[in-house]
């Protein structure tokens, strides 16, 4: 199968402008995303969709695969849909499922990728997969900033929210070591003919509410799979997010493979 992987990155960040260029020891944060990406055992090429000149030339200048978009997107997934099928037109091969990086995550690891994918390559049914990871501290519960994700028993999400999901002020302090909480992060595999209908959908209310676009799936009564990570993932939405990351990263052996 060809699978792919597709980082959509862009300068315009509302939170934080240029975040993507940002820079963590050294190496902007899309090239640790990059080169992290590179090591999946699963993909077949990585490429990096991005609206912006100093985004591409700099996936160029070090041996990257860049797709230039349009600057009208509003969504990753879009931008990721027309990454898809230039990139189909330029390789004249199809591609059969895209595991879209999101560009604020330079924590990821090669395993939370492969870990992605696989569930639609173990159950031909699926169409979708995001990859959750652990809520570690009240602070996280709390913030609105991170989607929190709700699980049935085959692990397909029930709900995602920005308001902190299980609510705990029912429940004794013993019982609330028993429930595992977990974080939507941006990484989410699609079957490549999904993420294109995905995209076609009309936004639904709950999604417009909670600004959390797998909503509008569990609105129109589609299955959202979960794959689960065991350490946890911080994105970079802010300029304190940026420092705090740079402190979790500092002598992580991982970097150390590609600085």
């Amino acid at each position: 199968m060809n699978i792919v992987g597709i980082i959509p990155a862009r300068m315009a960040s509302t939170r934080f402008p240029g975040k993507s260029m940002a820079e963590i020891h050294g190496l902007p944060m899309v090239g640790h995303i990059y080169l992290r990406s590179k090591m999946s055992k699963l993909l077949n090429q990585v490429y990096l969709a991005t609206p912006d000149k100093e985004i591409f030339d700099y996936i160029k200048s070090i041996k990257g695969k860049p797709v230039m978009t349009k600057t009208t997107h509003r969504s990753a997934p879009d931008r990721t849909a027309e990454a898809v099928e230039k990139i189909e037109r330029e390789t004249g091969q199809k591609i059969d499922i895209v595991l879209m990086i999101q560009g604020d995550e330079p924590m990821i690891r090669p395993e939370m990728l492969d870990a992605t994918v696989k569930p639609l390559l173990e159950d031909k049914s699926l169409q979708i997969c995001n990859l959750g990871t652990p809520i570690v501290t009240d602070k996280e519960h709390q913030d609105p900033n991170i989607v929190k994700v709700v699980v049935d028993k085959n692990d397909c999400a029930l709900y995602f929210s920005r308001e902190p999901i299980p609510s705990f002020k029912k429940i004794t302090p013993e019982e609330e070591e028993k429930v595992s909480i977990f974080k939507q992060t941006g990484i989410i595999s699609f079957k490549r003919d999904f993420l294109i209908e995905f995209n076609q959908m009309p936004p639904t209310p709950l999604e417009l509410i909670e600004s959390v676009d797998m909503l509008r799936l569990l609105e129109n009564g589609l299955k959202v799979k979960m794959a689960f990570a065991e350490c946890s993932l911080y994105s970079v939405d802010t300029p304190q997010d940026l420092e705090f990351v740079k402190q979790k990263m500092a002598n992580e052996e991982l970097m150390k493979t590609y600085l």
